[in-house]
């Protein structure tokens, strides 16, 4: 089995003028709901074998939390920052495991989970997490097909 975790980042601080994008933190509330999602997730059941996240510090943060309920170290990947959906899906394709989580940024991450969902998901929010799983051991397979089954959750729900 193949399965894709979406994770987009927890919200982020707009308070700093002159902070650059990469350096913005999470405010209260992504630091709120980034733990939050995360023990829903591992709640689930659904297993995860590495975490790749953008180097930006809000999905470093966020990361870093879905990797402590998880008991991953989350690996960093520069080209996850704005990364467009097909980025999106070559990064987790060529993580070399079965089960991977992406934490990454808009719009690149509703892009993909719009695709995935044939049009459900609308929207990824802030810390929204979209699961896709294929039954097959095959990125390849996997990315050029529909997944078998997929769920979506958000702290707003």
């Amino acid at each position: 089995m193949t399965t894709l975790i979406l994770v987009r980042h927890a919200k982020s601080d707009w308070g700093s003028p002159g902070l650059d994008d990469h350096d913005r933190p999470l405010n209260d509330r992504g630091r709120r709901d980034a733990p939050l999602m995360a023990d829903r997730l591992v709640a689930s059941g659904v297993g995860v074998d590495r975490i790749l996240a953008s180097t930006a510090l809000r999905a470093r943060t966020t990361a870093a939390a879905f990797g402590a309920a998880l008991g991953l170290e989350p690996q960093l990947r520069d080209q996850l920052y704005g990364a467009g959906a097909r980025v999106l899906l070559e990064t987790a394709g060529g993580s070399g495991v079965g089960a991977v989580l992406v934490v990454a940024h808009d719009p690149g991450m509703t892009v993909l989970a719009e695709r995935l969902s044939n049009g459900a998901i609308g929207e990824m929010p802030t810390c929204g997490v979209a699961t896709f799983t294929w039954q097959t051991d095959d990125w390849d397979v996997a990315t050029a097909t529909d997944p078998d089954e997929w769920a979506f959750d958000s702290p707003r729900t």
